[in-house]
């Protein structure tokens, strides 16, 4: 059976929580992998926050960034999640920024939204990854796999 953000109801059973983190998880690397999710939905970015950092990721979640590039340069993330609907700006330009530039222009980037019409602007933000909510749980996690492989053998190229 697939989860997806709709099927969860928060907040989570700290016991519960304790017991999926001692049954189901991998041991964290000790450079944890870092990834920044900026989602202004509180009860979203802690689904995100509670799959991936089940996962061993180290999470920082913001809930906008007018900013983006001084916050990637404050948190340096190995991966970035944007919910593409935000209060003062969309995801994608938050992407299109992040891609523009010559630092940042390989960092793996993850959009999502529950609107389907932003699949016809996304090349415009040259993201990396596209996730229509609700999503699947799994599904996002191997996105998140697939790029930071990617983005790993790049950054050793």
């Amino acid at each position: 059976m697939y989860k997806t953000i709709s099927d969860i109801n928060l907040p989570l059973n700290p016991m519960a929580m304790e017991t999926l983190t001692l049954n189901n998880i991998k041991k964290p690397r000790l450079n944890r992998i870092k990834i920044l999710v900026i989602e202004d939905d509180p009860e979203t970015a802690e689904v995100v926050r509670i799959l991936l950092s089940m996962n061993g990721y180290q999470l920082i979640i913001e809930s906008e960034s007018l900013d983006i590039l001084g916050l990637l340069e404050y948190t340096r993330p190995d991966l970035v999640i944007i919910d593409y609907l935000l209060p003062f700006i969309n995801g994608g330009e938050l992407c299109a920024s992040i891609k523009n530039d010559n630092d940042w222009k390989h960092l793996p980037v993850i959009i999502y939204s529950a609107y389907s019409r932003v699949i016809n602007s996304l090349g415009n933000y040259h993201c990396d990854a596209f996730l229509p909510k609700p999503f699947d749980l799994n599904e996002l996690l191997s996105l998140v796999k697939t790029h930071l492989f990617k983005y790993e053998m790049l950054s050793h190229n």
